[in-house]
C-alpha cells in the first residue's frame, strides 16, 4: 500500500491526496472484489487521480463523451454512440474484433467486457469507468441495470475485480450509484468524494512547480480559482500571477466557455442552474428559498428543491442556518470561487486584467467578502488555531443589541467543551491590520448582542477570535480582541 502511496507522492503532478490514495491502494491489495465511487466538482482532479495512482495498472478504461440531451428523439443514437466509444475502448485494450462484434446494448458490452478480463493475466484485474453520467445518458436505467447485474452475478464472485466509477455530474452520482436501490444499492464498496485543494496542499503544489510565492499571494490566488487543479495547472512559472489570471480569465471568449462548461453536463437541464448561481451571485451572504424562488421565476415544488440539493453535492453552493432574534432560516450561498470571481469581475463588465480590478474600490468589496469564504472553507484549521476541541454547527446571527441597535455577526462558533461563544469577525488585507474606533464600536455592540441572544447560554463566555491576512498592528485597541488568527494558521 505504502509503495503505491510514496510513487505519486514522488510525482511532481500529485500533491496531497494521501486519504484518496491510501484508499485506492488499500481496494487495489484487497483479496476480494471492490467497487469505488470518486465524485466532485469538474476541474477538481478525478480522472488524473486514478490515471495516477492506476494507469500502468489498468486492465480496461472507457470514458462517457458529453452530448446534449434535449432532443428526446435522438436518444437511440445517443446511445449508440456511447456504446460505439465503449467497443473502441475494448479493442484498444485488447479485446480481438473477430468475433466479437459491435454491441448494440448494454448488456452485450458487458458481456464483452467480461471476455476482455478473462483474457488478462493480471492478478488484479482494474476497471475504470470514467464520467458514467455521459455514458448512462437520459435513459439511464438500462446502464445502471446491466452494470448491476455485472457486478452482482459475475465481478463480485471472482473475487480479483477492481471497478472504479467517477462523474463530475455529482447529484447523478449520489443519487444513481451511491443511493441507488436497484442494482448497485449496497454494493459501492467505498465512495470518495474529491474535494479542491485546501491552502497547505495548494502551498505545496506552487513550491513544486518552482513558484516562490507569499501565503498572502497564495491565499489572493485561491480566492480567484478556488483550489481547483485544472485552474492551478494552467498558471506559469515564468510569469507573474497577474499575467495568469489574465490569461484565465481575460480571454472572455474561453472563460465565457469554461463558465459554461463548469455546468453544462453537470445536470439534465442547465438553464436553471445558472440563474440560481447568478442570483446568488448578486446577494454574497445568499438568500432564502423562497427569495431564490422569487429572483429566478420559478415556482415552489420538489424540482427546485432538488436543484439546491444538486448544487450542494456538487459543492457550488452551500446552506447554513442564519438565526435572527426568534427566527431561524435556512440561507443558500454561492461558494464556489472561479464562479464568485467569473460573476463579479468579468460577466457584464468591462475590466480588461487584473491590474486594472485590483485596488479598485469593487475588489476591496470583493476580497473582503471573500476570504471569509476562504476561512470558513478551512474551519478545521481556525477551530485548530483558537484552540477549540469541541464545537457544535457553526452559524450567522443577525440581532439587536439591548437599545434596539441591528447587529450582524458573520460567524459564531459555539465551543461546546469550552462552554464559550467564538464570535468570529474576518479582516481582508495587505498589510496588517488596524482596528479602527469604528470597529471597536461594532464588536462592542455584537458582544451586547450576543450576551442578549437566546442561543447564548448564561454558563458560556463570550470570545472574540479576529481573523487577518497577516496580523493585527499594535495599537491600544488590540485589547477588545481576545485572539488573533492569521493566514499562517490556516496553512496546516
Amino acid at each position: 500500500m505504502q509503495q503505491l502511496i510514496n510513487m505519486c507522492m514522488e510525482s511532481l503532478s500529485v500533491i496531497g491526496r494521501e486519504a484518496e490514495l491510501a484508499t485506492i491502494s488499500r481496494l487495489l491489495e484487497s483479496e476480494r472484489s471492490e467497487f469505488l465511487a470518486i465524485y466532485g466538482r469538474r476541474r477538481v482532479g478525478k480522472s488524473f487521480l486514478v490515471e495516477e495512482a492506476l494507469g500502468s495498472k489498468l486492465s480496461f478504461m472507457a470514458v462517457g463523451v458529453y452530448q446534449r440531451t434535449d432532443n428526446l428523439d435522438k436518444i437511440d443514437s445517443y446511445r449508440q454512440h456511447q456504446l460505439a466509444h465503449f467497443y473502441n475502448s475494448l479493442i484498444e485494450y485488447g479485446l480481438p474484433k473477430a468475433n466479437n462484434p459491435a454491441p448494440t446494448s448494454w448488456l452485450e458490452a458487458l458481456e464483452l467486457l467480461k471476455k476482455l478480463l478473462q483474457r488478462k493475466r493480471a492478478r488484479r484485474k482494474v476497471i475504470f469507468i470514467d464520467e458514467l453520467p455521459w455514458l448512462a445518458g437520459p435513459q439511464s436505467g438500462e446502464l445502471l441495470a446491466e452494470l448491476g447485474h455485472f457486478w452482482n452475478s459475475w465481478a463480485r464472485k471472482r473475487k480479483d475485480i477492481f471497478l472504479i466509477v467517477c462523474g463530475s455530474a455529482t447529484s447523478w452520482m449520489v443519487d444513481n450509484v451511491l443511493r441507488d436501490y436497484g442494482g448497485l444499492y449496497g454494493r459501492i464498496t467505498e465512495s470518495i468524494f474529491l474535494k479542491p485543494f485546501t491552502l497547505a496542499e495548494c502551498e505545496r503544489y506552487w513550491a513544486k512547480r518552482g513558484f516562490r510565492l507569499s501565503r498572502y499571494e497564495i491565499a489572493l490566488t485561491y480566492m480567484v480559482i478556488g483550489g481547483v487543479p485544472y485552474y492551478m495547472d494552467s498558471i506559469r512559472a515564468d510569469r507573474t500571477m497577474a499575467d495568469n489570471i489574465n490569461s484565465i480569465y481575460f480571454d472572455r471568449d474561453r472563460v465565457r466557455q469554461e463558465f459554461k462548461d463548469v455546468y453544462t453536463g453537470l445536470y439534465s437541464s442547465s438553464d436553471v442552474y445558472l440563474k440560481v448561481v447568478r442570483a446568488l451571485g448578486k446577494k454574497f451572504y445568499g438568500m432564502t428559498r423562497d427569495e431564490l424562488l422569487k429572483a429566478v421565476g420559478k415556482n415552489g415544488g420538489g424540482g427546485f428543491t432538488d436543484v439546491l440539493e444538486n448544487l450542494i453535492d456538487s459543492g457550488i453552493i452551500r446552506s447554513y442556518t442564519r438565526y435572527g432574534g426568534a427566527r431561524r432560516q435556512t440561507v443558500y450561498q454561492l461558494i464556489d470561487f472561479f464562479t464568485l470571481f467569473y460573476l463579479h469581475f468579468i460577466e457584464n463588465t468591462t475590466y480588461t486584467s487584473w491590474r486594472s480590478v485590483q485596488r479598485s474600490k469593487p475588489f476591496y468589496a470583493w476580497a473582503g467578502n471573500t476570504f471569509e469564504l476562504l476561512v470558513l472553507a478551512h474551519l478545521a484549521q481556525l477551530a485548530d488555531a483558537l484552540r477549540i476541541k469541541e464545537y457544535a454547527a457553526p452559524f450567522s446571527w443577525r440581532g439587536t443589541t439591548p437599545d434596539g441597535t441591528g447587529v450582524q455577526v458573520d460567524l459564531v462558533i459555539p465551543a461546546t467543551a469550552e462552554r464559550a461563544n467564538y464570535i468570529c469577525e474576518m479582516k481582508f488585507s495587505e498589510g496588517k491590520y488596524a482596528l479602527t474606533n469604528d470597529d471597536v464600536e461594532e464588536i462592542t455592540r455584537q458582544i451586547s448582542a450576543v450576551q442578549n441572544a437566546k442561543f447564548h447560554k448564561p454558563s458560556y463566555s463570550i470570545y472574540v477570535a479576529l481573523v487577518t491576512s497577516l496580523g493585527l498592528t499594535d495599537s491600544k485597541h488590540k485589547v477588545h480582541v481576545n485572539d488573533v488568527v492569521t493566514l499562517d494558521s490556516l496553512f496546516v
